[in-house]
């Protein structure tokens, strides 16, 4: 699939990106905090397993409890609408009264326990335990995961958000596979061990022993003593798990808080590596025999010169052994940074990032400790190569989901890497199953352009927002409309209308309420508008939830003076379409695009996707005088599918460019309709070097030039900035967008910009987004960008 690269790496390129760094980190807050779990039974045990006063130790995110926050646009999105016990759960998300949305509490996963004194540790494990187990049962709920032991585990229920079922869903299955590909290959062995640390509350254990493949297998976890004590005793206080593991008694001696006859639950330090060593001798494990090492989010959390001896260790002590990890990375680009600043304020600092930011660091340093072959990708990379199809396929139909941006750019700040030593045969699990077509090597950056805040919008209400858009309905004026943002302190679908007018070179802002006959019609995202004339405009489409039906259209109509300084109320009506033109609207992620034909204007209406097919490829001719269908002839090779891409105007026909495809890849290819005598013609542009595939950006063409804006794509080492193709020639540059005068992330996805042919300035209107369960963050103002000298040089 477009953008994916193979799995093994041996060579670090250069890095590069489309957003140069800022110099400080988002200005989102999270909350923190949360009570107890009020099991007196637990209370007790960590009461009587809790270490000596002031000990070091740490432990990871493991498969325990991290703190999933849910979709900010629960509030509004009736997919997604918070379930009525939030109000009574303690580990319910809570509202940040700045930002009005819901913020992740404090989870298991991000607790950092290496300075924390034994009191404070233990406060900080009831308050958020059970974060990852509830999220991990509600996506097992909807048919995410098959594990009917985590319900047992989690100990309450909660419904999470689509993004957050597909955060673990993706886990789980990184996991498991490589798991289940180590007991495959050992599986003629009389004897093999698995070792996880940091492990929590996870299921693993129980879901291995229930499908019958441990027979010669023995698993040991290990976590901080008050954790493995408060498990221990959830194992033996529930029959369904009790009966499964079949305790030998053997707990109680020293660190060994459970021990069953293919089980051992440890309470351990895992920063004192001495310890680790003298307890799991104590337990029984064997150096001599093949063992799989499981970290799951584990070795982050530890201080580098720690994990780096336990990585050493771990080879230096097994003849034959496989180590398994997945954790963050990429912590520099506009989404590292809020996932950066989440963990930060959680007072979890993400250790390994700064010194192993990627695959390829990642890579070095287990070949450099020890082990003899290590493989790895990030989570995009997975899904795309190592996931059957029918089950990608299967995953993606099991609820409404329309947070693409949001998934691809969490998938792509995750890794899974193998590394083994001593193995035969070979340990491989990351080998792709298929082959992809993908992006070689870092993607080459021909120059930079600054980035600039736009004086004197700073603070504007009504600016923050993703999911909307913006249009030139007259020379210096620009109208926003829709979208998903914060409004009067809350977060929610944007209903009031945004107007920018510029006088004596500076912008001025202000909020335009409207009165719309339905409210439904007003709160839209995901749609377009089409300016006819100098006091009326179209709009097209939209959503308010993904498993609605899209939205019609609706007029828009301004008078001659609409400007920011004192601007009269827009009106809106609702648009009665003939039957034949009603398809063309009910859609949302499409694009309209005026076109002319034989002198006359149409509306050209493509792609999209709505409620019943995720992906649409059609398209739909709208005469502009009364919104009537007209069928007029297109020939040549019709374009694949696709949403989320972006469309102008061009020589009377339209120029089509990237998006995201069936099969959730996104796609660069570039299209031409074109007008003919007798109807219009699809032609490819051929770019080089090739267009990265990417999607949800925007574009505008100048001079014969077309310039891409942002957007999302699969290559890693990057974040789109601005692409320049020149439509005679096929020259395909990408430039750097230079952000080190801003105090905060540029998210370049959602966004909407405005290209002042004038002054060769683009304006960058909103974006960003919800960034998995570290919080959401929309671009606080307006930035400008200044193409001039690109253009020239181009």
């Amino acid at each position: 699939m477009p953008g994916a690269r193979c799995p093994v790496r041996s060579v670090a390129p250069p890095r590069s990106g489309g957003v140069r760094g800022p110099r400080t980190g988002g200005r989102h807050r999270q909350c923190r905090g949360g009570p107890t779990r009020g099991r007196a039974l637990l209370a007790l045990c960590v009461r009587r397993c809790a270490p000596a006063s002031g000990r070091r130790g740490v432990r990871g995110m493991g498969r325990g409890r991290p703190g999933a926050a849910s979709d900010p646009r629960t509030a509004s999105d009736p997919r997604t609408a918070s379930d009525p016990r939030a109000a009574s759960d303690p580990l319910a998300p809570s509202r940040d009264p700045a930002l009005g949305g819901p913020c992740p509490v404090p989870s298991r996963d991000a607790m950092l326990v290496g300075s924390s004194s034994a009191v404070s540790l233990s406060r900080q494990v009831q308050g958020t335990g059970g974060s990852s187990a509830v999220s991990k049962c509600s996506a097992a709920a909807r048919g995410y995961i098959q594990d009917r032991f985590l319900r047992l585990l989690a100990g309450r229920r909660r419904r999470r958000a689509p993004l957050i079922h597909r955060g673990y869903y993706i886990r789980a299955r990184a996991v498991d596979h490589c798991v289940q590909d180590f007991l495959l290959k050992t599986q003629s062995l009389s004897r093999t061990q698995i070792l996880s640390l940091g492990a929590g509350f996870d299921s693993l254990y129980f879901r291995l022993k229930d499908m019958g493949l441990l027979h010669h297998t023995v698993v040991y976890e290990v976590d901080f003593p008050n954790v493995a004590c408060q498990k221990a005793t959830l194992i033996k206080g529930t029959k369904e798990l009790s009966t499964l593991v079949r305790d030998t008694g053997g707990e109680g001696l020293g660190a060994i808080t459970f021990s069953g006859e293919d089980y051992k639950l440890l309470g351990v330090d895992l920063s004192q590596l001495s310890e680790l060593e003298r307890t799991l001798e104590e337990a029984g494990l064997n150096n001599e025999i093949p063992t799989l090492f499981i970290a799951e989010v584990v070795l982050t959390y530890m201080e580098n010169t720690r994990s780096d001896a336990l990585i050493q260790w771990a080879a230096e002590h097994f003849p034959q052994a496989c180590f398994l990890v997945y954790e963050q990375m990429h912590p520099e680009d506009p989404f590292g940074h809020v996932m950066q600043q989440h963990f930060r304020q959680l007072n979890t600092a993400l250790h390994s990032l700064a010194q192993y930011p990627d695959c390829e660091a990642q890579q070095r340093r287990f070949l450099g400790k020890g082990w003899t072959e290590c493989s790895v990708m990030d989570m995009n990379e997975f899904f795309t190569c190592c996931i059957p199809e029918d089950e990608r396929q299967r995953m993606q139909t099991l609820e409404p989901f329309d947070e693409y941006e949001e998934w691809h750019l969490k998938c792509s700040h995750y890794f899974v890497l193998a590394a083994s030593k001593g193995m035969e045969p070979s340990w491989t699990p990351l080998l792709p199953s298929v082959t992809v077509p993908r992006h070689a090597g870092p993607v080459w950056m021909a120059g930079s352009v600054p980035a600039a805040v736009c004086a004197r919008l700073s603070g504007i209400p009504g600016l923050r927002r993703y999911g909307h858009h913006s249009v030139l309905i007259k020379p210096n004026v620009i109208l926003t409309t829709g979208g998903f943002g914060e409004e009067r302190g809350q977060h929610c679908r944007m209903r009031n209308f945004n107007v920018l007018s510029r006088r004596a070179g500076y912008w001025e802002a202000a909020c335009v309420t409207q009165n719309i006959p339905d409210k439904r019609w007003g709160e839209r995202l995901y749609h377009t508008v089409s300016c006819l004339s100098d006091t009326l405009a179209l709009v097209v489409g939209g959503r308010t939830s993904p498993s609605t039906a899209g939205l019609g259209m609706l007029w828009l109509k301004f008078p001659e003076n609409c400007n920011a300084s004192g601007p009269d109320d827009i009106s809106v009506e609702l648009v009665s379409l003939q039957p034949a033109a009603e398809a063309a609207a009910l859609r949302w992620r499409h694009s309209t695009t005026e076109v002319t034909f034989k002198g006359e204007q149409y509306l050209f209406v493509y792609g999209g996707r709505s409620a019943l097919e995720p992906v649409l490829g059609d398209w739909y001719f709208l005469h502009t005088q009364d919104l009537s269908y007209t069928a007029i002839v297109v020939e040549g090779r019709v374009p694949e599918s696709r949403h989320s891409h972006s469309a102008c105007s061009w020589e009377g026909g339209v120029l089509i460019a990237g998006g995201l495809g069936a099969a959730e890849q996104p796609l660069g290819s570039v299209f031409l309709l074109r007008e003919l005598e007798h109807g219009f013609q699809w032609q490819t542009i051929e770019t080089h070097p090739p267009l990265v595939p990417r999607y949800s950006h925007t574009a505008h063409v100048h001079e014969g030039k077309l310039l891409l804006v942002g957007g999302v794509w699969f290559h890693a080492s990057s974040v789109p900035g601005i692409t320049v193709i020149d439509l005679m020639t096929g020259l395909c540059l990408d430039y750097v967008i230079n952000v080190e005068d801003l105090e905060w992330p540029l998210m370049l996805h959602n966004h909407s910009s405005i290209f002042l042919r004038n002054e060769k300035e683009l304006l960058v209107i909103g974006g960003g987004g919800n960034c998995f369960s570290f919080g959401t963050h929309l671009n606080p103002e307006p930035v400008s960008l200044s193409l001039s000298s690109i253009l020239i040089s181009h």
